[in-house]
């Protein structure tokens, strides 16, 4: 039943060995201990990495006061646009006169639940990260149009963790600071098209020939697939 010791002084001690049931438990704590000590690692990683990043943000509040780059135009004297010049050919529209049929074209295919969420769609970086770990490639980055918004005015395209961090948190802070229409009118100003065309007006005139406002939904549809 047990193991006889032999001590110097001559005392016979009994050492009984543990039994599968105390073995397994033994097992089981150690590898809790060892789980919450990885848990308390990652957890404080993750809170210096977040320290360090928001102390690293720009101020989201001058996305109120931004003046978006138009060319220089260059007009008849009777008004008939002649020519432009610049790097980027850019009309900004307000919102109020961005046709509903358009705005619904690029919620569908860019963020279908933008109205929904506080900057961050959850669903949609659970999906990317499943899509990452069954293929092994970033071919889904899970970006709502506010963290799309928050990369193309604050942020480099690089593709890092640290990046995509950054994106998540201005993301958040911009769905504070502006309401869901300010931040749709400053995205579809923004995006490129191609051929210098920046922005869902100048992407119709150049594409199409014809304002935004009378695109039609199939027109719309592949405006918004552009990009």
């Amino acid at each position: 039943m047990g193991q006889t010791r032999v001590l110097n002084q001559g005392t016979r001690v009994k050492r009984r060995r543990r039994g599968p049931l105390a073995r397994f438990g033994l097992m089981m704590a150690s590898g809790v201990a060892l789980g919450l000590n990885l848990a308390a690692a990652g957890l404080l990683g993750v809170g210096i990495l977040i320290a360090t990043t928001l102390a690293d943000l720009p101020r989201t509040d001058s996305l109120r006061e931004v003046r978006l780059q138009e060319p220089m135009r260059v007009f008849s004297a009777d008004g008939v646009l002649m020519a432009e010049f610049g790097a980027e050919r850019r009309q900004p529209v307000p919102y109020a006169e961005v046709p509903p049929r358009l705005v619904d074209a690029f919620l569908a295919t860019e963020d279908n639940r933008f109205f929904q969420h506080e900057g961050v769609d959850l669903i949609g970086l659970g999906r990317a990260a499943l899509s990452f770990l069954q293929t092994g490639e970033r071919s889904q980055g899970g970006s709502t149009i506010t963290m799309q918004v928050a990369r193309n005015f604050f942020l480099s395209p690089e593709k890092t963790y640290e990046r995509k961090l950054k994106e998540v948190v201005l993301a958040c802070v911009i769905e504070r600071e502006l309401s869901k229409d300010e931040i749709l009118e400053l995205y579809l100003n923004e995006i490129p098209y191609g051929n210098l065309a920046y922005g869902i007006e100048a992407a119709a005139q150049i594409y199409f020939g014809k304002p935004a406002s009378e695109l039609t939904l199939a027109e719309s549809a592949l405006l918004a697939g552009l990009p």
